[in-house]
């Protein structure tokens, strides 16, 4: 073997087709969920009939299939029935009632939405809708501030499914319980995939994204474990591109065990980099606990001045803790009451992996 056979050239990649890592990418084949994806369809099926549809909550950790086995059942709903308006809309960001008829508004072609109220922007969309039937996924929907467009959906829409997505199982529990009688969901729970289920997931995207023998079987195996461990699907797509990435930046032919270990290492960063795709709102609290490290929510509130109250402000320093952004503490305050301190830095340390 020469010196540089083991060099890519310029042209050459050890990349087929990248798109295959993102987990938003649809699979023609959702593996290890199909008894999930015949449940969410019969749910609709009500629909096809002009009859009203079940609604249901989907629960499970981050990861675990549950965004994309709901979007694999809109899009063959989409190829079979054109008469079903289908609206997906993810809370993070849509977090309150009158964000959420905006987006809705824009999907359904209404741009009258100008100095409009929440409840003229609610009217005119129950118009729109209510001249066909509707599936609606409301992602996160746990990172909701308010739950007026939830009573909306279930009283002045006729004939509908709603999902609802959320990591927290007991978050249906917060609900009024005049709500939870309006809904009436049923429950789908999303358990962690097992091993073989992982490696076989990872393996089809890994076959799909890069050239055929490229991938050590090592590098993979380590992958897999790590994505298992952390019960998160995503975490694998990651450690998979970052591989390809670093033996890519070498000029290598082979992703080896030492890629794949280094892109462990990187899991933090990776984490961090999500900071970025945060609303500016997020973004402000963490710069206030960078600057102001151990503080309780309420000494944050103080020194930050914001006009939130302190149970949104609260609120949202849990959804960051839960996402591994800023680190949260058990802690007594002077009057010997426990309490909670706040301060950059992810859960995880590069011990724990």
């Amino acid at each position: 073997m020469g010196l540089f056979d083991d060099v890519l050239k310029d042209s050459e990649s050890l990349f087929l087709n990248e798109i295959m890592l993102d987990f938003s990418y649809q699979p023609r084949l959702v593996r290890h969920r199909e008894n999930q994806q015949k449940y969410i369809a019969s749910c609709i099926l009500p629909l096809l009939q002009k009859r009203n549809g079940k609604n249901i909550l989907i629960s499970g950790l981050p990861g675990v299939g549950k965004t994309v086995c709901c979007k694999h059942v809109l899009k063959e709903l989409h190829d079979y029935e054109d008469d079903i308006l289908i609206i997906y809309v993810n809370c993070w960001k849509k977090d309150t009632s009158y964000k959420l008829a905006l987006d809705i508004c824009s999907i359904l072609g209404y741009k009258w939405t100008h100095n409009k109220r929440t409840d003229e922007l609610f009217n005119e969309i129950r118009d729109l809708i209510n001249k066909k039937s509707l599936v609606i996924v409301l992602d996160e929907v746990d990172k909701l501030q308010d739950y007026q467009f939830l009573y909306f959906l279930a009283e002045e829409i006729y004939r509908k499914t709603i999902f609802l997505i959320t990591n927290e199982k007991d978050w249906f529990l917060t609900l009024e319980d005049r709500l939870k009688s309006r809904l009436i969901l049923e429950n789908i729970d999303f358990e962690p995939y097992s091993l073989e289920q992982t490696k076989d997931i990872l393996r089809e995207r890994k076959d799909l994204a890069f050239v055929k023998g490229v991938f050590s079987e090592e590098a993979f195996n380590l992958i897999v474990q790590k994505a298992y461990e952390l019960k998160d699907i995503r975490t694998g797509l990651f450690l998979l591109r970052e591989s390809g990435n670093l033996a890519e930046r070498k000029a290598l032919r082979t992703i080896s065990l030492e890629h794949a270990t280094i892109a462990v290492s990187q899991l933090i960063d990776y984490q961090k980099r999500d900071i970025n795709e945060m609303e500016d709102e997020e973004k402000e609290i963490i710069e206030l606990i960078k600057d102001n490290p151990d503080k309780t929510a309420q000494e944050l509130l103080d020194i930050s001045k914001k006009d939130i109250s302190l149970r949104t402000l609260q609120r949202k320093l849990d959804d960051l803790s839960k996402s591994g952004i800023i680190l949260k503490e058990e802690a007594v305050s002077e009057q010997g009451a426990k309490t909670f301190i706040f301060r950059f830095g992810s859960i995880k340390t590069l011990d724990e992996f």
